[in-house]
């Protein structure tokens, strides 16, 4: 199966722009965060080398559950990828959702550009999208259920942790539901106005191409979810294994609430690179649970140096070397088309 084609241009100036912007989001989050390389190294110091490395494997891990859920609908739509380039991909988006993060869905342009790259039909690639949001949404909204329960059977939860976890499932069910509802939509007309709004009607047409059966797939979707609730439950390990790095004897459910209540609030108030957002979040939370306000900052930048700094130059690597990729790749077909068309 080969990836449509399109015309000289098409497309081409808006990607060149959001990876544009990602790259500068990158540029300035390294300028914003480079005292944390001096704090790193601080930390590093004093923590234990062993549990630093169970957080940089649990890390690694969370790109291959990505990659992994994405392989699972491929396959199942006969559109089956090599594990190694969607796992190069799971990189590149997991940057960009760092770098924008736009309620979780920064890198879903790439996602879907950089599997038609790949050779996958577009409808494909849209499915892949549409059933990884639905499993990033399903499994984030059960975690978030969850952490509060706990906080409620230990007598923590307050009304405004209630009310922000409330927040947080009406935005969990508005985004996954609004775009099913585009592709039930199908090729409609749009309302006169929205209609003129290319942007608009591009989506409209593009989700419209997924196909309908692989969204029914249940079992699918619960796969992919499972997959999702992987890439949390590593991350809440991870920050685990960073106060246990740092001594501090802490249970894993008090690391687990922590991440949950920082990324409700990131995904809430969505800023480039989550900046100060996630910090401030995990520290106050783990510190509201016994874990002392040192510890718990030291610890939560720990984490973030890792889920941050770690994909951040291998995703502005590997996105620039995908563009130039892809622009050869257009060049060529171009250029076939050109001589298949030419008289003889």
């Amino acid at each position: 199966m080969t990836a449509p084609t399109e015309g000289p241009g098409t497309g081409h100036s808006g990607r060149s722009w959001f990876i544009s912007v990602l790259t500068v989001a990158a540029l300035v989050g390294v300028v914003l965060h480079f005292g944390e390389v001096e704090t790193f190294l601080q930390l590093l110091a004093r923590a234990h080398p062993l549990w630093l490395a169970v957080a940089i494997l649990l890390q690694l891990s969370t790109y291959v559950s990505v990659a992994s859920g994405w392989s699972a609908v491929l396959r199942r739509a006969g559109s089956p990828q090599p594990f190694g380039k969607l796992l190069r991909i799971a990189i590149t988006k997991l940057f960009a959702d760092q770098a924008v993060p736009s309620a979780g869905m920064g890198g879903n342009v790439l996602l879907v550009d950089q599997l038609m790259a790949l050779g996958s039909a577009r409808g494909t690639a849209v499915a892949v999208l549409l059933i990884s949001m639905i499993g990033y949404y399903a499994a984030y909204a059960v975690l978030a259920i969850a952490m509060l329960f706990i906080l409620w059977l230990h007598d923590r939860a307050t009304v405004f942790m209630a009310g922000l976890v409330t927040s947080f499932l009406l935005v969990a069910l508005a985004i996954p539901s609004l775009a099913l509802w585009l592709r039930q939509r199908g090729s409609r007309p749009l309302p006169p106005r929205l209609e003129h709004i290319g942007v608009v009607r591009s989506l409209l047409e593009t989700v419209a191409q997924a196909p309908s059966a692989l969204l029914r797939d249940r079992p699918l979707l619960c796969m992919v979810a499972l997959y999702n609730g992987l890439i949390f439950l590593a991350d809440a390990a991870s920050l685990f294994a960073c106060l246990l790095a740092l001594d501090q004897p802490v249970g894993f459910g008090t690391a687990f609430i922590a991440l949950i209540m920082a990324s409700i609030v990131v995904t809430l108030g969505p800023v480039p690179l989550g900046l100060g957002s996630f910090e401030a979040t995990s520290t106050t939370t783990l510190h509201l649970l016994g874990v002392p306000v040192e510890a718990a900052f030291a610890a939560t930048m720990l984490l973030r140096i890792l889920t941050l700094w770690l994909p951040l130059l291998p995703g502005v690597v590997l996105l620039q070397w995908t563009q130039t990729k892809t622009r050869n790749h257009r060049s060529e077909m171009t250029a076939s088309s050109s001589e298949t068309d030419r008289p003889g």
